[in-house]
């Protein structure tokens, strides 16, 4: 007599392409995670990879040295980062209050996680023959792509004579400011010091 018991189907299986892709997202995020809570010092390969619950041999295979996880994770996050701002500014208004929305969207930027932990690797990569290495490219690669990215969000024309040079000039102040952030609450300051900022800056950009 055939059996007429229902044969459940085996499991879908996830392709190693996307596990991979799953395992490097779970290691950055971490790493990011630990650099902010433990500065660099405590950022280890081992800690990371418990915080992300992968292996540490999965660990070593993606990302075989401490530098090359921590900038893989500086990397990640700026781009994400840069999406996120680019989505932001879609739902900005035009006009004069754009230009205040956008200063304000960077300025948190340079007082959130990422800048926190881009920061433990810069004082870091002082003393850090590896790390400086690996760093130095790629701060000149974010900085451009971050000066881009201004120059977008607020329709600067760089041909104008101190466009380019108040653009870049943003960027500085609001790191800046970010550092002194770290250490107690600067806010008051700061929104003082950006409101100034804001009217020199359209009187450059809209002369």
């Amino acid at each position: 007599m055939p059996s007429t018991s229902t044969r459940v189907p085996p499991p879908e299986r996830i392709p190693q392409q996307e596990r991979s892709r799953a395992t490097r997202a779970r290691l950055l995020e971490a790493t990011v995670d630990c650099l902010v809570e433990h500065g660099w010092s405590g950022t280890t390969t081992t800690v990371v990879a418990a915080r992300a619950g992968v292996s540490r041999g999965a660990q070593l295979h993606h990302y075989p040295t401490r530098a090359a996880l921590v900038t893989a994770a500086v990397v990640h996050l700026t781009e994400r980062r840069a999406e996120e701002l680019r989505a932001e500014a879609s739902t900005l208004p035009t006009g004069p209050q754009r230009l205040d929305r956008v200063v304000d969207m960077l300025a948190a930027a340079f007082t959130g996680p990422l800048f926190v932990a881009a920061l433990e690797l810069w004082v870091a990569a002082r003393t850090d023959p590896e790390l400086r290495a690996a760093l130095v490219p790629l701060e000149a690669r974010v900085g451009r792509e971050m000066h881009r990215l201004t120059v977008d969000l607020l329709g600067a024309d760089e041909r104008l004579p101190g466009v380019r040079e108040s653009v870049q000039a943003t960027l500085d102040l609001l790191r800046g400011l970010g550092v002194a952030n770290l250490l107690s609450d600067d806010s008051a300051r700061r929104t003082a010091l950006l409101c100034t900022w804001k009217h020199q800056l359209a009187a450059i950009l809209t002369p």
